[in-house]
């Protein structure tokens, strides 16, 4: 996407890096530039409002928590993919 406007930091590279800018997750300086790029680009600053919304509403509308057994489970199986994903294959 791109409002054909020409900016410091270009609008593919803004909202690749929306959700960790929403999380808070990105450097200051990184902080800073999506900032100014959302507050100088409209569609940009749309499509943040648009995903900032809907992670709003889907932490509100996920309050239940995994059974136990269940979180064990997957915590397990989690551990068994990463094992395999990182064991050499043989050539």
């Amino acid at each position: 996407m791109s409002c054909g406007s020409p900016h410091e930091l270009d609008c593919g590279e803004a909202l690749a890096h929306l959700y960790e800018f929403i999380d808070g997750e990105v450097a200051a300086t990184d902080h800073e530039r999506i900032a100014e790029h959302l507050h100088e680009c409209w569609p940009c600053l749309q499509e943040f409002d648009v995903e900032r919304l809907v992670k709003a509403l889907v932490a509100r509308s996920c309050v239940d928590h995994a059974p136990d057994q269940l979180r064990a489970r997957v915590v397990s199986q989690l551990a068994v993919t990463r094992i395999r994903w990182e064991k050499p294959r043989p050539q």
